[in-house]
């Protein structure tokens, strides 16, 4: 028996959420098939923005409005799509095939066919002694880093934790834009996860010499404000070694955490980020999850180009034509200037041990699995010209 209201509306598709993975996947549905109806629900404005140019638009001149591409309204209008800004999922009901909503106009139902959960993730926490009261920000989408950016005086001392991609890509932008950097990271090279030693000591080498100042192997133990005529005003992070980091203004970029609230309350089945097979599908057939909130077997795949993978292997799934994802070798471009680098990771979990070689900064890295096979490659200085050569010879990765 119905647990609901009868919807106001049924469609044959909603997208909860409009970042890169929501919207880009209405935009793939949209190129196959002009007719079947679709809404997307927000809880904020809507607006379509390029989320990868969060972390180098300061060097660059770019304000937060500038990275605007369209606002929800021209989104809606180009794709001839209903979008809900301002509101809130409240509830999955799977019997029904229901989302209850609250909104501007208050709480309304919503019926679906397919339902897509876009849902993304939400930045970690970081908490220390002090930390609740510094000027500590995290940057995952154009609101926060509107606010970020309101509150970056210029020439302010910026601490940055986190030496993994995005706290990279941040502490070199703020670097070239004037500003004073220290970067605090229990690894013991920049990009840890990513790049094995060698090149991340050039990473740490080049990062230097762009004028940030590195604490790898370190962790912020407190916070606190400083003394005004002794260190200028502003604040203290206190290192595990017992180092002092002055600092106007803190960001945190230690990782991100899949938001599955919505799904685990639909009782859909969760792990670290809800559970997809290969057709991006849920425990519930009607279901789908794509981008920083799904979790396929081999695991969550954070990068930009893996998501537009998935929503063109989706969107066919959606229309009719159940489609695997497939993906080919898919290498990420590290935005900072001081040193060009170029990472194709390996397989999450896959055995292997890096070779590397070249001098200097010009660096070619390739992961050798148990039989020989080549699994993943990190590139850095001139050898990024190969880059598209040996992603060619990558073996494709399947997600279920």
């Amino acid at each position: 028996m119905s647990t609901h209201n009868i919807p106001d509306i049924t469609q044959d598709i909603v997208v909860i959420g409009t970042g890169i993975a929501g919207v880009t996947t209405v935009r793939e549905v949209r190129k196959l098939n002009e007719n079947v109806t679709i809404t997307l629900i927000t809880a904020d404005d809507g607006t379509v923005y390029s989320k990868p140019m969060l972390s180098n638009a300061l060097a660059l001149g770019k304000t937060p409005q500038s990275l605007v591409q369209k606002s929800a309204v021209q989104f809606g209008e180009d794709m001839n799509a209903t979008v809900r800004t301002g509101t809130r999922v409240v509830s999955i009901n799977r019997e029904d095939k229901t989302l209850v909503v609250d909104g501007t106009d208050g709480r309304s139902v919503i019926g679906y066919g397919r339902l897509v959960l876009a849902t993304g993730a939400t930045p970690r926490a970081y908490q220390v002694e002090g930390s609740e009261d510094a000027p500590l920000h995290t940057v995952n989408d154009l609101d926060d880093y509107a606010r970020w950016r309101s509150a970056l005086r210029p020439n302010a001392r910026v601490l940055i934790i986190g030496a993994g991609l995005i706290g990279t890509e941040f502490a070199n932008d703020l670097a070239v834009a004037g500003h004073p950097v220290s970067v605090v990271d229990p690894a013991p090279w920049p990009l840890g996860r990513l790049l094995p030693e060698q090149m991340g000591r050039a990473m740490d080498a080049a990062l230097g010499e762009a004028g940030v100042a590195l604490h790898m192997g370190r962790t912020v133990t407190g916070m606190a404000r400083a003394d005004a005529e002794k260190d200028q005003g502003g604040w203290i992070a206190r290192l595990d070694d017992a180092t002092q980091v002055h600092f106007e203004i803190a960001l945190s970029a230690i990782g991100l955490i899949p938001n599955t609230d919505l799904a685990k309350a639909a009782s859909l089945a969760v792990d670290q980020g809800i559970c997809v097979d290969g057709f991006m599908r849920t425990s519930d057939p009607a279901i789908y999850a794509i981008g920083d909130c799904a979790q396929a077997a081999v695991g969550v795949l954070p990068y930009i180009l893996p998501v537009m993978t998935e929503a063109r292997a989706l969107a066919q799934t959606l229309t009719g034509t159940d489609t695997p994802v497939h993906l080919p070798a898919l290498p990420v471009s590290v935005k900072a200037p001081a040193l060009a680098c170029v990472v194709c990771p390996p397989q999450p979990g896959a055995a292997g041990v890096w070779a590397v070689s070249g001098e200097g900064p010009d660096l070619k890295a390739l992961f050798m699995g148990e039989n020989g096979q080549v699994l993943g490659f990190a590139l850095t200085g001139t050898e990024t010209k190969a880059r598209q050569a040996m992603a060619k010879d990558m073996p494709h990765l399947m997600v279920a």
